[in-house]
């Protein structure tokens, strides 16, 4: 028997959240650097620390021809590792979403990601089964640490009262994403961004498995 719920809409980031990618987002920044400028001299945490925000914001230091330039040699190699197979799920993710499911909840995908680039791993690691929606990062106009993707989320499977969504991140745009607009909160213990700095931001609920989202849902113990 489901518990009432608690939650509607469970709505997941998909970059260090679903899929293992982050190792590739840092070594596509790294390559990046060295086609169009001969080295990256960017620390690999300064460059953690803009995943889940829009490509473009990672490259704003830089006047906009350089930035056009980094952009476009970054998602060239990006896109030519990621069909070569160099992403993957995390341990658990496929049978998580297929229980959740199963238990009759509606799932979404909620990325910063342009579709053309998120649909090439969503495709290969055949997942797009198990959501309900999927919002990109040019469905809104503002993307997070803004709220609107995930209130677009929500909306597209008909909720508005934002208490009854619960977004599953890694970082801490996910985190400021949901505050933003009054959705709860799960962070994956699973995260390679810095998990204590992420923790003092107050995450409504830390997870170590897809497995604990139907307690989260029904207000029970973990």
């Amino acid at each position: 028997m489901i518990p009432e719920k608690k939650i509607d809409v469970i709505l997941y980031d998909l970059d260090g959240t679903i899929q293992d990618s982050v190792p590739l987002i840092v070594e596509s920044f790294q390559k990046a650097y060295e086609i169009v400028l001969g080295e990256c001299t960017r620390s690999e945490a300064d460059l953690k620390s803009y995943i889940g925000r829009p490509l473009r914001d990672s490259f704003e230091r830089h006047d906009r021809e350089t930035a056009d330039r980094l952009t476009e040699a970054y998602l060239e190699y990006n896109m030519k590792r990621m069909k070569e197979g160099a992403i993957s799920l995390f341990p658990g993710i496929t049978e998580g979403l297929a229980k959740i499911k199963s238990l009759g909840y509606r799932q979404g995908i909620v990325t910063a990601k342009r579709r053309s680039s998120a649909m090439v791993t969503i495709e290969l690691l055949d997942i797009a089964k198990y959501f309900d929606t999927m919002v990109f990062g040019e469905d809104t106009v503002r993307s997070k640490p803004y709220g609107d993707p995930i209130v677009e989320g929500a909306k597209r499977l008909g909720i508005t009262d934002m208490s009854r969504v619960l977004y599953v991140g890694d970082a801490k745009s996910d985190l400021l994403s949901a505050k933003d607009c009054g959705a709860s909160f799960a962070l994956v213990d699973w995260t390679m961004m810095p998990k204590d700095e992420i923790g003092k931001l107050g995450p409504d609920h830390v997870i170590s498995s897809l497995d604990e989202i139907p307690c989260i849902i029904g207000g029970t113990e973990l």
